[in-house]
């Protein structure tokens, strides 16, 4: 059997279901049907919850309607938060955009094989991705892949 794809699915693929505006719609969709036909596992954090709180209610439905099966919640502790800090103290992006190092922390404590974004300012960027995987290395974590759902292929 076909390991899983742990996919770290951030605030802005959800949102990006409804969202017709270069084909973020068509994009987003695969990946959380990726998710519901066994191809993936869509990961996410309470970061992830907290932020779709605001939401439209069918953005936080697409999450809440997410069966147990294709789907893993990542709890923020304390080692994620260190890590989170530890972006924000090498000056990867600026104490005002915690919450996206947290995303990037939770994948890369959690293992996730990517995280899925079109978070474009501070996630999915040659430079920043360099960036944190440079923290990671010097923190003693793995690497991690950030891409957008466009990069999502299921395809052999």
């Amino acid at each position: 059997m076909k390991r899983k794809w742990r996919l770290y699915l951030d605030t802005s693929v959800f949102g990006g279901v409804f969202e017709a505006t270069e084909g973020r719609d068509a994009a987003s969709r695969q990946v959380l049907d990726a998710a519901l036909s066994g191809q993936a596992v869509a990961c996410f954090s309470d970061t992830v919850v907290q932020e779709l709180i605001d939401a439209p209610p069918r953005v936080r439905l697409l999450l809440e309607s997410l069966p147990a099966e294709c789907r893993e919640e990542i709890a923020i502790n304390h080692e994620i938060r260190a890590l989170s800090q530890a972006y924000i103290a090498a000056g990867v992006v600026g104490p005002k955009w915690a919450e996206d190092t947290l995303h990037v922390a939770a994948a890369t404590v959690a293992r996730a094989d990517a995280i899925v974004s079109w978070n474009f300012k501070h996630m999915v960027r040659l430079d920043k991705i360099r960036a944190y995987n440079a923290v990671n290395i010097a923190e003693g974590y793995g690497m991690i892949q950030i891409i957008s759902p466009k990069e999502v292929n299921f395809d052999e």
